[in-house]
């Protein structure tokens, strides 16, 4: 058997471009070291074992939104009658919402225990991690692997493994708080809200432009 006929085999159970593909498109539109800011700056004061719950719970609610959307995410949006630009205005907006919270100082005060867990949701899991950016290039990959077991297994495993490198970023985050003490994390979480509101107002205005030229 020759090396072509190797790798070909090797192929129909793992295809490594759809592995590649899919892990540095993942990476660039979830960006594991960007979200560092974000996650300090809304538990950035709180206990480290706090810290490790928030990164573990907001990488979970990511993985699963996002695999969702692997395994029904055509189905879900096409039953619901929901394009691609609606889910990016809807992310939008909650960006907004969370980053005039940042940009004001409410989202840097002492939240109380009920809201650890809601905090790992939203905004953290949903949209800042699994956003409509990184739903949308899963559901794509969904379409170009479909048929073939070695594209669903890249794609599997190319998942795993950016949310496995969102997991080291948040869940050592604690270094950059040794590093910046209470005054950088009050000016990270000023620094998050512009980042945030600029990110929401490009998903406002990608949607915007999604529904004028009808792709949603």
């Amino acid at each position: 058997m020759s090396c072509l006929d190797v790798r070909v085999a090797l192929a129909d159970y793992f295809d490594a471009r759809m592995f590649t593909a899919t892990t540095i498109t993942l990476v660039v539109i979830m960006d594991p070291p960007g979200t560092i800011p974000v996650f300090l700056s809304l538990v950035g004061r709180k206990s480290r074992a706090a810290r490790a719950a928030a990164a573990r719970q907001a990488v979970l609610v990511s993985l699963l939104v996002i695999s969702l959307f692997a395994v029904g995410g055509q189905a879900i949006l096409a039953y619901l009658h929901i394009g691609i630009p609606a889910l990016q205005g809807a992310g939008g907006l909650l960006l907004l919402i969370i980053a005039l919270d940042l940009l004001s100082g409410r989202g840097t005060t002492e939240p109380q225990e009920v809201e650890d867990v809601n905090v790992a949701l939203v905004p953290l899991g949903t949209p800042l991690l699994a956003g409509p950016g990184a739903i949308a290039a899963t559901i794509v990959f969904v379409r170009q692997a479909e048929g073939h077991t070695g594209g669903y297994v890249a794609l599997a495993l190319a998942i795993l493994t950016v949310h496995f490198l969102l997991w080291i970023c948040l869940r050592f985050s604690g270094v950059v708080i040794r590093l910046i003490k209470e005054s950088g994390i009050v000016l990270l979480a000023k620094i998050a809200g512009l980042l945030l509101a600029a990110i929401a107002v490009q998903l406002l205005a990608d949607s915007v432009r999604g529904f004028v030229s009808g792709s949603g």
